[in-house]
């Protein structure tokens, strides 16, 4: 099927006893079992859920894959892809990965003796370099959050096999609707679905695919033993959200790519970060391995004091954590997304005190930029 016929039908799209249109809502903790010998593929709502069960088989079959695991957030499906690891494992990781991930990474993984070398992974050679004889996974952040760099998801695959690498990737800003890393041989891809997938930022939730049914199944071990899973409510407003992806997203980036053209010509932004713009030193490859740009758009003012009067005269858009959803949200990464970040491992990776992060909505672009022209007037490049 085509995608945007997957996102409709590609797992359970009815409910299978009353053919309603809609999976229902199963708030059941615990299930009858016909014959206690041999439990049923339900008996507690730790282990499976029917309306997570669907929520999962949709995911897995949007990514191409074998597994599909649904979680309690998108750090819950992280730190659990983590857990693969072991004491004294080492992995190479994108320098410009998201600040939880980073924070889990650099606290929790390190007290737990797995080593992390963080590594620009726009350039393969220096991911390579990096393997070391413990090494046992890559983790990839491809658009990066938030300064857009794309990684090359086969030459990142072919580090992995050539060194026997676990192979994990976090597919959040693009989703399965414009990328499948799967088909580039990724073992596992991960999302917080709160973000595009759950769209309407009312969702807390976290997903997983696995390429094959062996780390499924050891996925799905972790997840039954710590129980970090997604509620029956919070699934079916995932699923109800996978629905419009491809509606939202298309209009979304199309208002994106607006916006990124005019934001690239204002002269109080002193550059922007998007995929979707010819001036993106990614955009040919991104073009190569994902079909659209996808929907964030994040720019430098000059310091911080004029990034933070941005922030305080925008109307439309929130100003808040997070993107994906069917409004416009503001973000400044320095005290949001990056926060758990210190200031100089941010300056380093280029995040600076006058980044800003929009995630945009389905308001119409023209009001949009009419918004962004009326916080910006006075500012000049520095």
């Amino acid at each position: 099927m085509k995608p945007r016929t997957l996102l409709l039908h590609g797992g359970p799209d009815r409910d299978p006893y009353t053919g309603g249109s809609s999976i229902p809502v199963h708030q059941a903790s615990t299930y009858h079992q016909e014959d206690p010998l041999h439990s049923g593929a339900y008996e507690y709502a730790r282990s499976a859920n029917p309306t997570r069960s669907a929520l999962e088989e949709t995911m897995a079959a949007l990514e191409g894959g074998a597994v599909g695991l649904a979680f309690a957030s998108g750090m819950a499906a992280t730190s659990s892809v983590l857990l693969l690891l072991q004491p004294g494992d080492h992995i190479v990781v994108s320098d410009d990965i998201y600040g939880g991930t980073y924070r889990a990474l650099t606290t929790l993984f390190k007290r737990w003796q797995v080593r992390t070398t963080f590594v620009d992974m726009t350039q393969p050679d220096g991911v390579r370099a990096a393997v070391r004889p413990n090494t046992r996974a890559l983790f990839v952040e491809t658009p990066a959050n938030p300064l857009q760099q794309i990684t090359d998801l086969q030459a990142m695959m072919d580090i992995a096999r050539e060194h026997e690498l676990l192979s994990i990737i976090d597919n959040t800003f693009m989703s399965p609707y414009l990328q499948r890393p799967i088909d580039f041989g990724f073992d596992v891809v991960i999302h917080s679905a709160t973000k595009f997938l759950g769209g309407h930022s009312d969702v807390l939730a976290g997903l997983v695919v696995t390429r094959d049914a062996t780390i499924g199944r050891r996925l799905k071990a972790i997840q039954n033993t710590f129980g970090a899973v997604l509620g029956p409510q919070d699934a079916w407003l995932t699923l109800r959200g996978i629905k419009t992806l491809a509606a939202r997203m298309d209009a979304q980036q199309d208002s994106a790519l607006a916006i990124a053209q005019y934001l690239h010509a204002h002269p109080a932004v002193r550059q922007v970060f998007y995929p979707g713009l010819p001036e993106h030193p990614g955009y040919d490859l991104h073009r190569q391995q994902a079909s659209g740009p996808g929907a964030v758009v994040s720019f430098e003012c000059a310091d911080q004091p004029t990034a933070v009067e941005l922030l305080k005269r925008v109307k439309l858009p929130l100003v808040a954590v997070s993107l994906g959803g069917v409004e416009s949200i503001l973000s400044y990464p320095a005290t949001m997304s990056h926060a758990a970040m210190p200031p100089a491992e941010r300056h380093r990776r280029g995040i600076t005190d006058g980044l800003v992060r929009l995630s945009v909505g389905l308001e119409a672009a023209a009001d949009l930029i009419a918004d962004l022209q009326q916080a910006l007037p006075g500012m000049s490049r520095s």
